[in-house]
């Protein structure tokens, strides 16, 4: 199981990849339970491939990372993408990442289950994961889980912050995971257990612990 995490942070320390951390740090072995192996994690910083998207959507060609990059979200079994706020709407280079994505593989997201997530300075723009991202992956065809995570300033440190993330990426998941299957006795058969009892039970799934508030976007 293969779980990658888009983060279009512009900082280090960036409170976009603090976001994307601790959702996939609750995904991940959620994907994979009851099995104790949690799903293998690749984190694709967008900042370090500005130059190659840059050089992409003016020749076409995506250079060697950038590639690594693309195949990397087209072979995920789920995503997380994670992007700050500006002007009210995601950053342009978020946006030119996955324009680049879609011109070099239209079909990259198709079917593939997406978490949305945003980062801003004020809850005002938290419209954002709905009026932006939800149509932007609605286009590319890909499965938006239901619940996106937007972090304000004050959200960090918040017990409101933690529930949100156990619930989105919970229900990834669960989409990740599809029809999981229990053991059952010798002799017989694996039993499906469906979509809707296996996320009740990651709704069940205590949250990460209160992280550090992070000052940069």
């Amino acid at each position: 199981m293969k779980l990658v995490v888009v983060s279009a942070g512009l900082s280090v320390p960036s409170s976009t990849r603090l976001l994307a951390d601790r959702l996939a740090a609750v995904a991940a072995p959620a994907a994979t339970a009851p099995e104790p192996q949690p799903a293998g994690v690749r984190v694709i910083e967008v900042r370090d491939l500005a130059v190659e998207i840059a050089h992409n959507l003016t020749n076409g060609f995506p250079e060697k990372h950038l590639a690594g990059a693309f195949d990397a979200v087209a072979e995920a079994d789920g995503l997380i993408v994670v992007t700050p706020v500006f002007s009210a709407s995601y950053s342009g280079l978020f946006k030119s990442f996955f324009d680049a994505l879609s011109v070099h593989d239209e079909g990259a997201l198709a079917g593939k289950p997406v978490l949305l997530a945003a980062t801003g300075g004020t809850a005002r723009h938290s419209l954002v994961l709905d009026h932006a991202l939800r149509p932007l992956f609605s286009y590319l065809k890909a499965v938006v889980v239901p619940t996106g995570v937007y972090a304000a300033s004050e959200d960090w440190g918040a017990e409101g912050l933690d529930r949100r993330i156990a619930r989105a990426a919970g229900e990834l998941a669960a989409l990740m995971g599809g029809f999981a299957t229990v053991p059952r006795p010798a002799g017989q058969s694996l039993e499906p257990v469906p979509f809707e009892q296996r996320l009740a039970a990651l709704d069940r799934r205590p949250g990460p612990a209160p992280s550090h508030p992070a000052t940069e976007l």
